[in-house]
């Protein structure tokens, strides 16, 4: 789970970079890279709650 923490947080700076070079540049390709950051970090948090889920259903059984 540390594993995906660390690259929530990538995620997020990742994101505010790319998003804060944006607005300085003008440059679209800074917000691409904003938008693919983002996409990425909703498919980790989603596979974050599944590993709670599955956890959650699993674990009884062990």
């Amino acid at each position: 789970m540390l594993i995906i923490r660390i690259f929530m947080v990538l995620a997020v700076i990742g994101i505010g970079g790319s998003v804060i070079a944006w607005m300085f540049t003008g440059k679209v390709h800074y917000r691409a890279w904003a938008w693919k950051f983002f996409r990425a970090a909703v498919v980790v948090i989603f596979v974050y709650l599944a590993l709670f889920a599955l956890e959650r259903i699993f674990v009884p059984f062990v």
